[in-house]
């Protein structure tokens, strides 16, 4: 790994970033402050070793001594705020685990979320403050890393930079081991706790164990490397003043390859504090860049970006029109027939052999004259459709038939037009009665 070509990290650190910045957007939803925190800070931190690696490749030039300034700062931050995060992720599991309610207030939930920050935030930034207690000069540059913070060695640096992380691990530990021991004894109020919870799923909640357990687990052992790789990189140099310290603090050291890659243990210290900023984007992208909000947003996104280049998306959009296929297969299997009306009618004479002479039907003209037409619509298809109970029957010769009711006949189905029936008309003069005699 440490003699692979540059190439090589400059395409890992700039996939480290992305790996950390995709999945930002939908991990703010969930108001997860100690994720947030640690995606912004492993992904700022690679994309900077990626920009150092291309800039410093082959050369030792001071091009940006602004930038310099300002990522070797951020450089130190990182270094601690990583296992923050980690801390900050415990932390809540752990309370998440303990929880004694289901519910919270708002005023608790800003109380979490202004805790982590200043976990997340407020502990990197006084590392970078303590840090300039013991910085010799303005920074560093190597080549093929480029800028690197210059902390001189000497027993206050172990209290106020070294030793930080693996203090932080130290505390994580504390609460992850309290988080396994909640869990094994409150496991049915903690499943109750999830589902009230909309933001946070049990598959979650384990994959963010996952993640802050292995960060647990990898700090205090590597931090303690740490200690011991910058004890016998180079001589400990006892601390004689501020101004000993800070002498010719402008100065910008640089050190060509063939220069520090003589050194062994130089060269693992420098080459595992930029690898070890990509594993953990890595390791964070195993545990959440394949969950199911994950990959529904990459069907999203593949969608929006297939839209705007003229891509098909027919095999992404194929299931979202079954409903509707279906719908149509259905009605077309049912067993009426769709009523299409026009606009113009036709009064049709027809004779019923029936009904004698007698038979008066002047109402039953009036009722049909006064029914409103209604329009077609081809959502009402089932329900205005003809169908063999709807149609009149023929009576047996000789015997009498009931008429129905003038309601009945006046109120067809709703997408019917009654004027579209026809009319049964006698052949007899109207009678003048007002009721109907059958004989």
């Amino acid at each position: 790994m440490f003699d692979s070509p540059d190439w090589v990290f400059s395409m890992f650190a700039f996939l480290g970033f992305l790996c950390c910045m995709v999945p930002l957007p939908w991990h703010l939803e969930a108001w997860n402050t100690g994720t947030c925190l640690y995606m912004i800070w492993t992904g700022l931190s690679c994309l900077i070793q990626f920009i150092n690696s291309i800039v410093w490749r082959t050369n030792v030039i001071n091009w940006a001594p602004v930038w310099c300034d300002i990522t070797t700062k951020f450089m130190v931050g990182a270094s601690v705020a990583i296992p923050a995060c980690s801390l900050c992720i415990n932390r809540r599991l752990y309370h998440i685990a303990s929880v004694s309610s289901v519910t919270k207030t708002r005023a608790q939930k800003r109380r979490d979320i202004m805790t982590d920050l200043a976990i997340g935030i407020g502990i990197p930034v006084l590392e970078m403050i303590l840090q300039y207690t013991v910085q010799g000069h303005r920074f560093n540059i190597f080549e093929e890393i480029g800028c690197y913070p210059a902390t001189f060695n000497t027993p206050p640096a172990y209290v106020l930079v070294f030793a930080w992380p693996m203090v932080i691990g130290c505390f994580s530990a504390y609460y992850c081991v309290r988080t396994i021991i909640e869990l094994a004894q409150r496991r049915a109020q903690f499943m109750e706790f999830l589902a009230m919870n909309k933001n946070l799923s049990s598959s979650r909640y384990f994959r963010l164990m996952g993640l802050a357990g292995i960060e647990m687990l990898c700090t205090i052992p590597l931090g303690a490397y740490v200690l011991y790789l910058n004890a016998t990189s180079e001589p400990v140099y006892p601390y004689i003043s501020w101004e000993n310290v800070h002498s010719d603090f402008s100065r910008v050291e640089q050190f060509a390859s063939v220069q520090w890659r003589t050194s062994g243990p130089t060269v693992l210290a420098i080459e595992l504090s930029r690898w070890l900023l990509v594993i953990c984007a890595f390791v964070f992208f195993a545990f959440f860049g394949f969950a199911d909000e994950a990959r529904k947003n990459y069907r999203l996104a593949y969608v929006s970006v297939a839209k705007r280049v003229g891509l098909s998306t027919a095999g992404t959009i194929s299931s979202w029109s079954t409903g509707s296929k279906s719908e149509m297969a259905y009605n077309s299997h049912s067993g009426t027939m769709p009523v299409f009306v026009s606009q113009r009618t036709e009064q049709k004479r027809d004779s019923l052999t029936s009904f004698t002479t007698d038979l008066s039907i002047g109402e039953f003209n009036i009722a049909f004259n006064d029914t409103k037409e209604i329009p077609y619509s081809p959502t009402e298809t089932a329900v205005g459709s003809i169908s063999k109970d709807s149609l009149p029957c023929t009576p047996v010769d000789g015997q009498a038939m009931p008429i129905p009711d003038v309601p009945a006949l006046a109120r067809p189905y709703p997408a019917l037009d009654v004027n579209s029936v026809p009319r049964l008309v006698a052949d007899a003069p109207e009678s003048l009665r007002n009721s109907v005699d059958i004989v």
